[in-house]
């Protein structure tokens, strides 16, 4: 029986991570096998891909873009979790937009985002935010914001009630309450948000595109650019490359937080 599931998690595993196996596979061939050997095989591994990254740097610069990549993530990130926390601990403990704020907060993000491309654009030409990384930072916070607020409320719900009401018989207002008593507790789900955030923040695509052209061009956008990199069509080995390098930060994250991040969102962060 054991047998069988861990075959059974395996065939599941390979399938689902197909497109990043095979992507991988294509970063270590040289373009004659490309184009020879459609095949998962390898016949003589090379590293030229990569390197050929770091001889393009000069028209397009892969640290510049997970540069900002990491820095508007990283903003978006962290004040999305800094919004929500106090928004979700109104929203549950007084019900402040219990029945209006949160239901329009999520129904928000389940609307396709190109439908606010527009707006947004034309605001952010007014203030002078296109093409920063302060401007892609907000607008992957506003992007983020709908699903932390969702988890911090869940999990707030689950918190016992009795410290706080013993911390108020004890005179601590509401911010004491809050900052003292809530904000230990949901720790791990707060840190479970902000990788999340961090994640899906990374993987933002539309808003990249649109609100940037050359100085805070994020990973994900700055990747497409390398699949004509070579000036003589699509290198794929080079695009391979590209495609790895940009999946490394949100992998390696998801690897190493992925068991405290289930048991978080799983249980809540009564049990931390």
């Amino acid at each position: 029986m054991m047998l069988l599931r861990v075959a059974v998690f395996a065939v599941a595993a390979f399938v689902l991570n197909f497109p990043w196996i095979a992507t991988l596979i294509t970063s270590f061939k040289s373009a004659g096998e490309i184009a020879s050997n459609a095949s998962l095989a390898i016949e003589a591994p090379t590293l030229e891909n990569y390197l050929g990254i770091l001889a393009i740097s000069d028209r397009f610069d892969i640290v510049h873009y997970i540069g900002n990549s990491l820095a508007a993530a990283g903003l978006g990130a962290v004040l999305s979790v800094v919004l929500a926390f106090p928004a979700a601990y109104a929203i549950v403990r007084h019900g402040v937009g219990e029945k209006w704020l949160l239901p329009i907060v999520t129904n928000l993000r389940a609307i396709p985002l190109i439908i606010f491309s527009i707006p947004i654009y034309l605001m952010y030409q007014q203030l002078s935010l296109l093409d920063t990384r302060i401007g892609l930072g907000l607008i992957l916070c506003l992007v983020n914001l709908p699903l932390v607020l969702v988890l911090i409320v869940n999990s707030l719900r689950e918190l016992p009630i009795e410290i706080e009401e013993a911390a108020r018989v004890d005179g601590a207002g509401t911010a004491a309450t809050l900052l003292r008593i809530v904000l230990p507790m949901s720790l791990p789900v707060l840190a479970s948000s902000l990788i999340l955030a961090f994640i899906y923040a990374w993987n933002e695509f539309l808003f990249g595109l649109m609100l940037t052209t050359q100085r805070a061009v994020p990973m994900t956008v700055g990747a497409s650019f390398f699949f004509s990199a070579s000036g003589g069509g699509v290198n794929w080995g080079i695009a391979a490359g590209v495609m790895i390098v940009s999946t490394l930060p949100p992998l390696i994250i998801s690897l190493l937080a992925y068991r405290y991040v289930g048991r978080s969102l799983t249980r809540g962060a009564v049990k931390g």
